[in-house]
């Protein structure tokens, strides 16, 4: 274009030959000639004819492949990929860029080229809201890892949620979407999903699925509807969808480090806020996001008294070792579950073992794998019964316990049957507490009379022993007739033989 304004500015400002532009500019006669009197301000090359010299042989045979699948549906047809790699087997030696572009001359000329086209949505207040997941990468603990973020996002007011997990398993899906409502302060009538294997069991005709009971019971806790999109169909969802590379490119530009995820979803939370203070509603440009979701909060239905349970449970068969296996790892329980069968509730941060309604083990979730995590006090009462075990039992090894407690054991294994002794102190723990089991520990360090009866007897002093509960008397029992009386007389005469009596 510069050459052109170039050669029209000297030929009919300044008045120049053609011959003196030629030479000026060095360009052609003809090309001087044709600008001039054609009057344009812009040339565009066009090609009238592509050369094909390694396709030519093979547009018949592509073109007979693209016929083929041109009756068929959209989504069982041949990408241009497979096409040029079939072509490959046949001998074509040529590059994909002319398959590709042959490929798209060709569906634009038959009317195949498949064009989208979308509508766009418009959602009420407290209507509906939107997740999805995403991934990325950073540092977690000094570590590489990828973690997995659920992405929520209101769809009138436009505001997003995001927490991080390790998984994206349905207990982690459950966390997030108790998480979420807490964060919002309230739950949308609907909540729009893609086919999510934690969540939809069964893909069925149309928009009929099969949910997960678990999931299910979720959405009737909190009295929200479930939607699934179309298989692929992600513009059903468009708006997480862009919200998560919004958040790509925003919150992860630059590599993060974090310390534990409770610290990465602190700061996720706070991002959250602060892009919804900041950004214009794309809708209501006169209002940040923030501000329109102000006005949509009382529109959203109450949260419950109370979180959702979320949890997925499992059955475990407890070992002899007092250990149940989940999810690649082990844990501890208490001895009563020996070679029965528990329920394992497993949490988004946590593991509970239930037996009969009874909380047996309670333990942090570790998501690493073939580690074993012990609660030493699972296996007090079998330490009764083998105190040797102490020594070198597994779990006893890095016991954390008040530093008292620790001074007395190490003063106790010096003795024969310190160990005896020190199991007999711990068992009482249970009854009177760990404090005052070490505070009467500390007593008999500073008294210098460190034994299991000093110990007990300075924590039995320290509190009062329960009353015994009074004894249910049945009313089929028989009442006594005689009651009995304090008289040795009576033993005596039943020694020489005489008649029991009364007197």
């Amino acid at each position: 274009m510069e050459t052109i304004r170039k050669v029209r500015q000297a030929h009919f400002r300044e008045g120049k030959s053609i011959r003196e532009i030629t030479r000026e500019l060095n360009i052609a006669r003809n090309t001087v000639r044709n600008i001039i009197r054609s009057g344009v301000t812009d040339l565009v090359y066009e090609r009238n004819d592509q050369p094909r010299p390694k396709l030519g042989s093979f547009i018949e045979r592509l073109s007979e492949l693209l016929k083929e699948d041109s009756v068929k549906p959209v989504r069982h047809r041949k990408s241009a990929q497979i096409l040029f790699e079939q072509l490959q087997r046949e001998g074509y030696e040529g590059g994909y860029d002319a398959v590709r572009r042959y490929v798209g001359t060709w569906k634009r000329e038959d009317g195949t080229a498949v064009v989208k086209a979308f509508i766009p949505l418009e959602y009420e207040p407290g209507d509906a809201f939107q997740f999805d997941w995403s991934y990325e990468q950073l540092l977690l603990g000094g570590v590489q890892t990828e973690v997995k973020i659920a992405q929520f996002r209101l769809c009138h007011s436009r505001k997003p949620f995001c927490v991080a997990y390790t998984r994206e398993t349905l207990e982690m899906v459950l966390d997030a979407h108790t998480r979420a409502f807490e964060f919002y302060g309230g739950v949308c009538r609907r909540g729009i999903y893609d086919n999510l294997k934690a969540v939809v069991t069964k893909v069925l005709m149309g928009k009929d699925r099969v949910f997960n009971r678990r999931f299910q019971n979720l959405a009737s806790y909190y009295l929200f509807d479930l939607v699934a999109c179309t298989p692929a169909a992600g513009w059903e969802k468009g708006q997480v969808e862009n919200q998560v590379g919004v958040v790509r490119k925003r919150f992860f530009a630059k590599r993060r480090t974090f310390a534990d995820l409770d610290e990465l979803n602190e700061w996720l939370a706070d991002e959250c806020r602060h892009h919804a203070a900041t950004t214009k509603h794309p809708e209501l440009k006169d209002k940040t996001v923030e501000q329109v979701f102000a006005e949509e909060k009382p529109k959203l239905l109450p949260l419950p008294v109370s979180p959702f349970d979320g949890y997925q449970e499992s059955v475990a068969r407890v070992s002899p070792q007092l250990l149940i296996s989940f999810d690649r790892n082990r844990y501890s329980v208490n001895a009563m579950t020996v070679g029965k069968t528990v329920q394992v509730r497993a949490y988004a941060d946590r593991i509970i073992v239930v037996m009969n309604g009874i909380t047996v083990a309670v333990h942090k979730r570790h998501f690493g794998r073939d580690k074993v995590i012990y609660d030493p006090w699972h296996y007090l009462a079998v330490l009764e019964k083998k105190p040797g075990a102490l020594r070198n039992g597994a779990p006893f090894r890095q016991w954390e316990l008040p530093e008292s407690i620790s001074e007395v054991r190490t003063l106790l294994e010096e003795r024969p049957d310190g160990d005896r002794q020190f199991v007999g102190i711990l068992t009482v723990v249970g009854r009177y507490g760990l404090e005052s089991v070490a505070s009467a520990c500390t007593q008999a360090i500073a008294d210098k009379t460190v034994s299991s009866d000093v110990i007990l007897a300075i924590v039995s002093k320290q509190h009062d022993e329960p009353k015994p509960e009074p004894v249910q008397v049945s009313a089929q029992l028989p009442l006594l007739t005689l009651i009995p009386r304090a008289d040795c007389r009576r033993y005596d005469r039943l020694m020489k033989g005489g008649v029991y009596g009364t007197a």
